[in-house]
């Protein structure tokens, strides 16, 4: 049985061994610890997996700038982590589901998320390009995703900028 609930100050610790395993390096938790300290921090969006009470995976939604016309505040998903005993075994979709229904219910208007296509396709995503959104960076068309939420309009369209906390 797997419990989705908001992360605490009690899981700090626990979502950065998590994000350290599931990345075998330090840089994803890291960037949790550097957007949780910016004005891009959504509590509401940072979100734990439990398992018997053991926070196993980790969500995290943040403030990201997309810059066209004007400069639009919309949701960047990163990082998404699930501890290496626990990876699929659908919780990870979970968090996702989970993460896209707040977002939904808060009113954003858009995700957009840097991974791999045959996962996220399965939420809803689709290549940025073809929504006019440009990635910050070189990377393949199909990696490079966005989901439209219910608020979603067509003015969401320009180049994404990353705040300084991904740096």
């Amino acid at each position: 049985m797997i419990n989705i609930r908001c992360e605490t100050l009690a899981d700090y610790t626990r979502i950065a061994e998590v994000n350290t395993l599931a990345f075998v390096q330090e840089n994803e938790a890291k960037l949790v610890e550097e957007i949780r300290r910016s004005d891009r921090y959504i509590s509401k969006l940072s979100l734990v997996a439990e398992v018997k009470n053991v926070v196993v995976g980790h969500i995290l939604f943040s403030y990201i700038d997309l810059v066209g016309e004007k400069t639009l505040q919309v949701l960047g998903l990163a990082p998404l982590a699930v501890h290496p005993q626990f990876q699929r075994q659908g919780i990870g979709s979970t968090l996702i589901k989970v993460g896209l229904e707040i977002a939904e219910a808060k009113g954003e208007t858009i995700v957009i998320v840097l991974g791999h296509p045959e996962f996220y396709t399965r939420f809803g995503f689709q290549p940025s390009i073809i929504y006019e959104i440009e990635s910050p960076f070189p990377v393949p068309e199909d990696v490079f995703m966005v989901k439209p939420l219910q608020s979603y309009h067509q003015k969401y369209k320009g180049k994404v900028v990353y705040p300084p906390a991904f740096k």
